[in-house]
């Protein structure tokens, strides 16, 4: 087998390795947010009144309890089960495609974006007034933001910036691109010359 295929087989075989590490921690990442999500979701339905202001740091925070049957921050109410095909969807690919992460800053985008989810799409399926068709709790309210939103939504949009961030940074999937990287066509890097190199262009000794 010649360098430059040993080359391409090797690559080959690199970018298809699942990373048991990455893959840990976009699950962990992923089970934390959900739960925070949702042990935060039945304190406020189990202790706070509907539309009712409580502010936590002045007017800088304040929690209001209401159930939104739109997106996240309220977007598109009344096309719930919209929402839920979408976020389904959007979830079946996020575990299809996590084979492929051995990137931890991509995991971790990957983690939030499913935890964010899941916490989300919760709601919609198992509260009322039915199947799909759920409201989702909000309860978080800032000056910055006409709308009220929660935890889930949180993770969601830390996951798009963190998508900027490694993208500005130029860490793909695989991690940060090196040197010792493969380059882009394929090709194997050129071999430096033997150094018996041209022996046989010498002239040879007439007898």
């Amino acid at each position: 087998m010649t360098s430059s295929l040993r080359s391409r087989v090797l690559e080959r075989s690199a970018s298809t390795k699942i990373s048991v590490r990455a893959l840990v921690v976009l699950g962990v990442v992923a089970v934390v947010v959900y739960a925070i999500d949702q042990v935060a979701k039945f304190l406020v339905v189990t202790h706070l009144t509907e539309r009712v202001p409580v502010p936590i740091l002045g007017d800088l925070l304040t929690f209001q309890f209401v159930r939104n049957p739109g997106a996240a921050f309220s977007i598109g109410s009344g096309s719930t089960w919209i929402f839920s095909i979408i976020a389904t969807g959007v979830l079946i690919f996020v575990i299809w495609y996590a084979r492929r992460i051995r990137s931890i800053g991509w995991a971790v985008l990957f983690g939030l974006l499913l935890g964010g989810l899941l916490g989300n799409l919760s709601d919609r399926l198992t509260r009322p007034p039915g199947f799909g068709v759920g409201a989702v709790v909000d309860f978080i309210q800032i000056p910055l933001l006409p709308a009220i939103f929660n935890l889930a939504d949180v993770a969601i949009v830390s996951s798009m910036a963190l998508f900027l961030i490694l993208t500005v940074r130029g860490v793909g999937l695989n991690g940060p691109a090196t040197a010792d990287e493969p380059v882009a066509d394929g090709r194997a890097a050129e071999e430096p010359a033997p150094d018996d190199a041209g022996a046989d262009d010498r002239p040879t000794t007439e007898r």
